[in-house]
């Protein structure tokens, strides 16, 4: 049970960050401390990652809501897990100015997402 509420509340959070970006990318890329360190805004970029954090964010919830859509969240876990190895690479090789963000706000949840999506003692999948 703490494995489904623990992707419900990150994929809540994954599905609102995407929506956030497809709906104003300007603004999401405005806020989010050191994003407009990498470079010009892009609202295609923008709007193509916005769509991964969204669907990530639907798979992670389907966990929540269903226990044997476990193998969809793993899938929506999954990038959220390449996308923090991104943060890891660049906090460790000196490029980040804002590793206690990135930290807590894509690494942590990165690996929480990955830990409630695994199932426990005898949940089977779809």
């Amino acid at each position: 049970m703490v494995k489904r509420w623990m992707a419900g509340v990150i994929g809540a959070l994954t599905l609102g960050n995407g929506i956030a970006m497809l709906i104003d990318g300007p603004q999401w890329y405005a806020t989010v401390p050191g994003v407009t360190e990498t470079g010009p805004f892009n609202p295609h970029f923008v709007a193509d990652i916005g769509a991964a954090f969204l669907i990530a964010g639907i798979a992670l919830a389907a966990r929540a809501w269903r226990p044997k859509y476990w193998p969809a969240a793993l899938a929506g876990a999954g990038f959220l897990a390449a996308h923090a190895l991104i943060h890891v690479f660049g906090i460790l090789g000196g490029h980040s100015h804002h590793a206690g963000f990135e930290t807590l706000s894509v690494i942590l949840p990165s690996a929480l997402a990955l830990w409630a999506s695994l199932p426990v003692k005898g949940e089977s999948h779809a």
